[in-house]
């Protein structure tokens, strides 16, 4: 199994930044792609941006230019860098890892989700 915690939600102001963080532990082999999702109230949820085990990356049009992942292999831990942020970035933000497990294989494993919340 594969633990996530993430961290670094919370209150910001339109315009602010926040950093999200999110720990792997566990049985883990190897992590291939990492992905961080967000769920805004009454709204699917949805990919925000993507790492693939050699850095390569993707964003949604709605982030680029202002959020920036980032990953550290050696400790299993996935960043989210969000800049200029605006209401409608509110949401509850989830990590998720695709990673190769001892016994299990390949699996996708998804953190607890943490509240970021921006104010007009």
């Amino acid at each position: 199994q594969v633990q996530l915690v993430e961290s670094g939600g919370g209150l910001v102001q339109a315009g602010g930044s926040l950093r999200l963080s999110c720990a792997a532990s566990g049985s883990i082999i190897s992590i291939n792609n990492m992905y961080w999702y967000r769920q805004a109230p009454g709204e699917q949820r949805e990919l925000v941006t993507t790492i693939t085990s050699g850095g390569n990356t993707m964003y949604a049009d709605s982030v680029k230019g202002r959020f920036t992942i980032s990953r550290d292999n050696a400790k299993n831990t996935m960043y989210l860098q969000m800049n200029s942020l605006n209401p409608e970035d509110t949401a509850v933000y989830y990590c998720a890892v695709d990673a190769n497990l001892r016994l299990l294989g390949m699996m996708r494993s998804w953190g607890q989700g943490t509240q970021v919340t921006v104010s007009s």
